[in-house]
């Protein structure tokens, strides 16, 4: 009987090292998120005005430009909605339009949105 040496221990490290290598993630994200997420939540918990969370929303954009990173979905939608709450109604359509200019599969939503806020409360 015959027996190969192979180098089990060096042949396994080898195997380890590519498959670790192989999972190593060094993409940039595909989307600036800032301070969106916080801003959100503060949204919907009441935490800031519409005023401090479009000034935060509107500085994350120049950021976002800055870095040549694209905003994620509902973020241009969410700042037409402070927008509208507080009665700006040409910034309001800017942001939707810009939203549905960015993301098409968003303009039934937007379009929803943007009758829901010029309808007279």
């Amino acid at each position: 009987m015959r027996h190969f040496s192979t180098p089990w221990p060096a042949a396994l490290s080898l195997a380890a090292a590519l498959l670790l290598t192989g999972c190593a993630n060094t993409s940039q994200p595909l989307y600036y998120w800032g301070d969106y997420e916080p801003q959100l939540y503060g949204h919907f918990t009441k935490g800031k005005s519409p005023e401090e969370q479009i000034s935060a929303l509107e500085a994350g954009i120049e950021k976002a430009r800055a870095k040549g990173q694209m905003l994620p979905p509902g973020y241009n939608a969410h700042l037409g909605i402070l927008y509208a709450q507080g009665e700006h109604a040409d910034q309001m359509l800017k942001y939707f339009e810009a939203e549905k200019t960015l993301y098409p599969e968003a303009t039934a939503y937007v379009d929803f949105l943007t009758r829901k806020f010029k309808q007279p409360q």
